[in-house]
């Protein structure tokens, strides 16, 4: 599986790098292979990982066996995001 970035992503990697540490190698490691995949707004699904005390939340659009990122965040709110008993990747 390949991982496309769309610019947007970048942007707010850059951000998310500045803020917490996230590096590009982080993000790569929760598209790729999360903790869990979850539902999202529109056709996007969200694949999220926890993360120095929160979730690290890539939502994606699955194309032709690859993730393309449409943007990345952190977040503290776990219990808000995180889906007890599910572990998507399993499945």
């Amino acid at each position: 599986m390949i991982v496309v970035w769309t610019k947007h992503a970048e942007y707010r990697l850059a951000e998310w790098q500045k803020e917490k540490g996230i590096t590009r190698e982080d993000v790569e490691s929760v598209a790729g292979s999360p903790e869990q995949i979850v539902p999202g707004d529109m056709q996007a699904m969200v694949a999220q990982s926890k993360f120095g005390g929160g979730l690290i939340r890539v939502p994606f659009l699955e194309m032709d066996g690859n993730r393309k990122i449409l943007t990345l965040y952190w977040t503290s709110k776990v219990e808000r995001y995180w889906s007890q008993g599910l572990d998507s990747e399993k499945k």
